[in-house]
């Protein structure tokens, strides 16, 4: 049989709406207003330190997410305790999916697509996700089997190395502009930024589709 075209998603942020900065807050909140810091401040901290350790030499994601806010806190002289990671990474498991990506996702398999999705994630977080999207994905290819993140080469060329498709059927699809669009305009593929918060794109890294959501991408696809 001929094989089908594929979209490939990633996950964070463009299927579940994985934002860490929420329950970070929630739980940190007390101690950063009892040494005077600002918040804004502190969670822009956190994610460039995350990005920092993404693009690090591997380690997994949990790691990270405990390093950074610890480091975090740290530098911003705000007391860290083992259950602050604890609690984050059981938040981080519960998040939501976007309401537009099952009926897209859906829409995509009936119309003769394959999915699959690229994560910066565990093999052992990873699932609570799928399990929420509650869609079956072809293919899943993490973090932690490719031994590196996106936007390293290494993620993109696992993905390449699963999927039995040519680049030219390939379709990534993803909100992470710096972790996705950006990389992957060297790799001969489509790809369909999802803008959900309205972002400033460029024309450097131009061709690419652009979207407030998933719920146009069948229609895009000519689904």
């Amino acid at each position: 049989m001929p094989v089908k075209p594929v979209v490939s998603f990633d996950c964070y942020r463009t299927l579940v709406d994985f934002d860490l900065n929420r329950p970070t807050l929630d739980i940190v909140r007390d101690r950063l207003d009892m040494v005077g810091v600002d918040h804004d401040e502190f969670l822009d901290n956190l994610r460039v330190m995350r990005f920092q350790g993404v693009a690090n030499p591997y380690q997994r994601y949990a790691d990270i997410v405990r390093q950074t806010l610890e480091t975090c806190m740290l530098l911003h002289g705000v007391p860290y305790e083992d259950s602050d990671y604890e609690r984050l990474m059981e938040e981080a498991k519960k998040f939501p999916v976007f309401p537009d990506v099952p009926p897209a996702l859906r829409a995509l398999k009936a119309g003769g697509y394959e999915i699959a999705i690229l994560t910066n994630s565990d093999n052992d977080l990873i699932p609570y996700h799928l399990d929420t999207i509650g869609v079956e994905f072809d293919y899943v290819v993490t973090a932690e089997q490719a031994g590196a993140y996106k936007p390293r080469p290494q993620a993109w060329e696992k993905l390449f190395e699963v999927l039995p498709q040519s680049r030219d059927q390939i379709t990534h699809a993803a909100q992470g502009w710096e972790y996705d669009i950006m990389p992957a305009k060297k790799y001969d593929i489509r790809r369909v930024w999802i803008n959900r918060y309205n972002r400033k794109g460029s024309d450097f890294y131009q061709p690419y589709d652009e979207l407030p959501d998933l719920s146009g991408l069948p229609g895009l696809l000519g689904v």
